[in-house]
């Protein structure tokens, strides 16, 4: 058989995202981080009323309508901002930029396990440094290896922890490149790192809309840093990579901060009251500044659970790595989906108690 591929790419595995179910079917769907709420009203509107025209014309090439949309909302200069579709396109569009064999890229673990793949795909080296129980950033081990690309995800999945600012700040001061702070979760932490694009060239904050917008469905997402390391990062991104249609939907949805907040709000009251009922089952519960909760069932047996869970038509996340085998991964949902897995795992669990 002919082999197609280069060596790096035959050799890796691919990224495993959550199991999606089709539109329509009849579960409760806590796996994927996922709004439980719908996009703001104003986002559907625009839906409502698309002009033929935005898909008859190349889109505007650099998103300049939610560039400027971001820019009132966030207080950043427009050119301080590139637009991709998802961050995970902008995550992509810095390792093609930065890393090639012989450079590392470096991360925590665990962590979103995609930075992974896409530096296999670049044929990078890779150097994968793991927390402490804690969560506390191994700040000396990271600074050591100077990758020509570290991440840092903060708020960090599946763990749901935020890195300090003071420690992203003394992790920024003594790197010669980039530092790659992904804010995915942001809408649901008490503190954010945006101000160190300011002071530190070599800083990029990436966001996205999936969370907190509720438009997981729309692939739209940002970053944001000084102009000189974003130079770089236009040359290698496609020609037209935002479509019309994603451009107009996030301009409102980003415009509506009241709706966003007012959503958010609700998830992490919600997270909250999820915490507590897990934790009156025996669970451990990680403290969490995201839309989900790790934890940790009393017996250790996360993959019964989550393969018992599915069966009754619930799905969260189970994580087959070490580490992360004995937990599980649930995506905060409205109140009535959080009572049906509360009472689904009471019934397991004392199903088990012989």
């Amino acid at each position: 058989m002919t082999n197609y591929f280069r060596s790096n790419v035959d050799a890796m595995a691919s990224y495993v995202p959550g199991d999606q179910p089709q539109r329509g079917t009849q579960i409760i769907k806590l796996n994927s981080n996922e709004n439980p709420y719908p996009p703001s009203p104003a986002a559907l509107a625009v839906l409502q009323n698309i002009d033929g025209e935005w898909l008859r014309r190349y889109p505007e090439p650099f998103g300049g309508e939610f560039r400027q949309a971001i820019s009132q909302v966030l207080g950043v200069p427009s050119d301080w901002i590139i637009v991709g579709n998802g961050s995970d396109e902008l995550l992509n569009l810095v390792i093609r930029a930065c890393a090639e064999p012989g450079r590392k890229v470096v991360y925590p673990m665990p962590t979103y396990v995609l930075y992974r793949t896409l530096v296999q795909i670049q044929a990078a080296d890779i150097a994968e440094i793991d927390y402490s129980e804690d969560y506390s950033l191994p700040l000396k081990e990271l600074i050591a290896i100077n990758g020509s690309v570290t991440f840092i995800a903060s708020p960090n999945s599946p763990s749901g922890h935020t890195v300090p600012t003071e420690d992203l700040r003394e992790l920024a001061s003594q790197l010669s490149g980039v530092l790659v702070i992904d804010e995915a979760y942001v809408d649901f932490a008490q503190e954010n790192a945006l101000a160190l694009i300011k002071e530190y060239e070599n800083v990029i904050v990436i966001r996205t809309l999936s969370k907190g917008y509720s438009l997981a469905g729309l692939r739209l997402g940002f970053g944001i840093a000084n102009p000189k390391l974003l130079h770089g990062l236009f040359k290698v991104k496609d020609s037209y990579n935002i479509d019309a249609i994603a451009c107009a939907v996030g301009t409102a949805a980003i415009t509506d901060q009241a709706y966003k907040n007012a959503c958010a709000a609700k998830i992490k009251a919600s997270r909250i009251k999820l915490a507590t009922d897990l934790k009156q089952l025996g669970f451990r519960v990680w403290d969490s500044q995201t839309n989900f909760l790790l934890v940790q069932p009393p017996q250790g047996n996360a993959e019964y659970l989550y393969q018992k869970l599915k069966e009754q038509r619930i799905l969260v996340r189970y994580f087959q790595q070490p580490g992360l085998d004995d937990k599980l991964r649930i995506t905060i949902g409205t109140e009535e989906q959080n009572q049906v897995l509360v009472k689904a795992l009471t019934y397991l669990l004392k199903s088990m108690d012989f």
